[in-house]
């Protein structure tokens, strides 16, 4: 598929729709490596990607378990078992990670914009390969427990996406996209 047909049809499918096969080992390194040629603004790569297995993915589910109940004593079972769930929806998950780097040159936004780029980077090339992959940050992302868990120092870095991949076992559904003369206009300077 020519690559401007993708990007107007790309959709990504929900993260529990997506199954078995994730990328092997090569595929992830293709995915890996296209993803990670992003804007990057005095070439400080101020990211970091983790890639979690199943073994991974519950250790962080009964971490993620525990804080959520520390925050909600009064939930039910059914609520914990979601949680202890939410990061083993996929067969494969990716954390991307903010690790800004001093610099007087290039601002933390910029390189918060590039460590974005990696994560839609991953959610393109993972499509274009065949695969689904959603990118989700949801709460556990800005708890300080999982950054330090997942090794980051909770006072600066940040986890900018979760990246679900496998293999999507139903279409992703269509979603309304905004208009472009809501969203884009011409500026002439006056």
């Amino acid at each position: 598929m020519d690559v401007v047909d993708f990007m107007l049809t790309r959709r990504s499918p929900k993260a529990e729709t997506l199954t078995d096969p994730a990328p092997d080992a090569q595929q992830l390194e293709t995915i890996l490596r296209a993803a990670t040629r992003v804007p990057d603004h005095g070439r400080l790569a101020p990211w970091r990607i983790q890639v979690i297995g199943k073994p991974g993915q519950a250790k962080l589910g009964e971490l993620v378990e525990r804080l959520y109940k520390a925050d909600n004593p009064d939930t039910n079972d059914k609520q914990l078992e979601f949680e202890r769930n939410r990061l083993q929806r996929a067969p494969l998950l990716l954390a991307v990670t903010l690790k800004p780097v001093e610099s007087r040159k290039i601002p933390q936004l910029e390189q918060l914009l590039s460590a974005g780029a990696v994560c839609y980077g991953i959610v393109i090339t993972a499509g274009g390969m065949g695969f689904g992959a959603q990118w989700l940050t949801e709460w556990p992302a800005f708890r300080p427990e999982l950054v330090e868990a997942l090794g980051h120092d909770p006072e600066t870095d940040k986890i900018v996406g979760f990246i679900y991949l496998g293999t999507a076992s139903e279409a992703p559904k269509e979603r309304q996209r905004p208009n472009l003369e809501d969203v884009c206009s011409e500026w002439g300077g006056e």
